[in-house]
């Protein structure tokens, strides 16, 4: 139910405070519910389409069912794995998402932004990398969608809380921010959610190609205890 403050209050306005207080330790039902009913117009996702995002658009997608849905913002940085574009297709498909995808103006290939910028430009300057890759297309994006408010997928370990503001004032909310990564993959598998197909082959936090490691040995090993736990149980473990 659309609370009635909302109605009179610009979102820059928001008491974030209060709000933190009403929804903290919430279940992200009621986080996105809450959202979808209050946020209208401006309200989308941005994912990157690893599990914490995946949670959120079957939360959203299959359960919620707002009506119009809420676009999905996908950030083609032309160096994702081909197993990452392919999940991207397929959640496209079974959820029938509004899917939203942005890329760097005028290429549209790994190849067309060597040839621009060089090769290898991740370990000659990260932070232009990720600029021209990621965050330049996405602000574009959201610009382009007049985005107030964007729901994002929390990272493990990370101290956050639900509802912040980013540096452009728009209202950034993190339904998952008292959830740790074993939750997700808890739901993940409740739900029978695709995921990217990466993780059974040693990947944990799946990014660009260049920049994505395999496991260590260790992680590894964590990894499958607690798919092991999961498939015997189903219960939620701590990482």
């Amino acid at each position: 139910m659309r609370d009635s403050t909302l109605a009179s209050r610009s979102i820059a306005n928001l008491d974030l405070n209060v709000l933190n207080c009403k929804f903290e330790k919430a279940d992200p039902r009621k986080i996105l519910t809450w959202c979808v009913g209050n946020f209208i117009t401006g309200l989308v996702q941005t994912s990157t389409f690893n599990i914490d995002d995946l949670v959120i658009t079957d939360l959203l997608y299959r359960e919620i069912q707002p009506d119009p849905p809420v676009p999905v913002v996908f950030v083609d940085t032309l160096h994702h794995f081909t197993q990452t574009l392919e999940l991207v297709e397929r959640a496209k498909a079974i959820y029938n998402l509004d899917l939203r995808s942005y890329q760097i103006s005028g290429l549209n290939s790994r190849k067309a932004f060597e040839a621009k910028y060089g090769a290898a430009l991740w370990e000659r300057d990260r932070q232009q990398f990720h600029y021209l890759t990621k965050m330049g297309p996405l602000q574009r994006g959201l610009t382009e969608l007049k985005a107030m408010v964007t729901i994002t997928g929390n990272s493990p370990n990370c101290t956050t809380s639900v509802f912040e503001r980013d540096r452009q004032g728009r209202l950034q909310v993190n339904p998952l921010a008292f959830w740790s990564r074993t939750e997700s993959w808890a739901y993940a598998y409740e739900y029978d959610l695709i995921y990217n197909p990466l993780h059974d082959e040693g990947y944990g936090n799946i990014e660009d190609e260049p920049l994505t490691l395999k496991m260590t040995v260790g992680e590894k090993d964590k990894y499958w205890r607690l798919w092991g736990m999961l498939k015997t149980e189903c219960g939620i473990y701590s990482i």
